[in-house]
């Protein structure tokens, strides 16, 4: 099953009941110890929609927050993990960006991320809900902790405004443009890559990479590494990614998650999710 995005989604459980879910987590975290493993098996085999009826359930029966006991029981990455889990999709998201923005530095990945993978439906309800979590508006505050052309590609992918479908009289001018604008010239026209990169839906881009790579004899990835530099080599980059395939993109993100000392529950938790990336 895939969403709107073409992210894959973790399949609801069928013969699913949020009071019996709800009951297995409480049986997990009550007494001394606290089962991570029927926390981790229950959690990551139900749906974003189920966890938020477990939830309303768990408030229903307990008298408590389940986010809440989740927390006190859980800890470090893992504990991050889960209470991901247990949030709505765009309120997630909006959390991170905020977090992503308002510290000390800007962590440039997690707006990366973000907003190149996003449709532009999924980006104006996150626009809407950053504005009324937070009352400020996410144009604003990205722009106030970024600069150059990367701030450029980031302002015109909150813009949500991709064309729809491919439109076949542009795909050869297009390839054209980026040919024209990187490898033929002298210095690179970043203009031209985020103009046409952050317009164009996936699949008139996809068409758009089997024409460059024609007409060039590079991929078009091969070319971004070569003309541009920094982060808006990595936002452009992750837009090409996700063009080709946005499942794709969020296995090369999940691979790197993994890499390093990554062990224990919090490995556990996303092998399981594997088995169909998170709605």
């Amino acid at each position: 099953m895939k969403d709107k995005a073409g992210r894959g989604t973790v399949k609801a459980q069928s013969g699913f009941n949020a009071n019996n879910d709800s009951e297995v987590l409480y049986k997990a975290m009550k007494g001394l110890g606290t089962d991570e493993d029927a926390i981790l098996q229950l959690l990551t085999a139900r749906s974003n929609a189920q966890r938020q009826d477990i939830k309303a359930a768990y408030k229903t029966l307990h008298g408590k927050d389940l986010v809440d006991d989740l927390k006190s029981e859980l800890g470090g990455k893992f504990e991050s993990l889960i209470v991901a889990l247990m949030t709505p999709p765009i309120k997630y998201e909006v959390t991170c960006l905020r977090d992503a923005i308002k510290g000390a530095g800007t962590d440039e990945k997690v707006l990366i991320e973000i907003l190149a993978s996003r449709s532009p439906n999924e980006v104006n309800e996150i626009k809407s809900l950053y504005k009324q979590e937070h009352d400020h508006d996410l144009e604003k505050d990205v722009t106030g902790d970024t600069g150059g052309h990367f701030q450029r590609m980031l302002v015109v992918l909150l813009q949500a405004s991709r064309q729809q479908g491919i439109q076949e009289n542009l795909i050869q001018s297009d390839a054209q443009a980026l040919f024209a604008a990187g490898e033929q010239k002298y210095g690179t026209d970043e203009g031209q890559f985020i103009t046409i990169l952050g317009n164009r839906s996936n699949a008139h881009l996809r068409r758009v990479f089997e024409e460059y790579r024609k007409l060039s004899g590079y991929e078009i990835e091969e070319s971004i590494q070569r003309e541009t530099s920094g982060t808006l080599q990595e936002v452009l980059l992750a837009v090409v990614k996700c063009a080709r395939s946005v499942p794709g993109y969020f296995a090369d993100s999940l691979y790197g998650a993994m890499k390093g000392d990554t062990s224990g529950d919090y490995r556990k938790a996303l092998l399981l999710l594997c088995g169909g990336d998170d709605a």
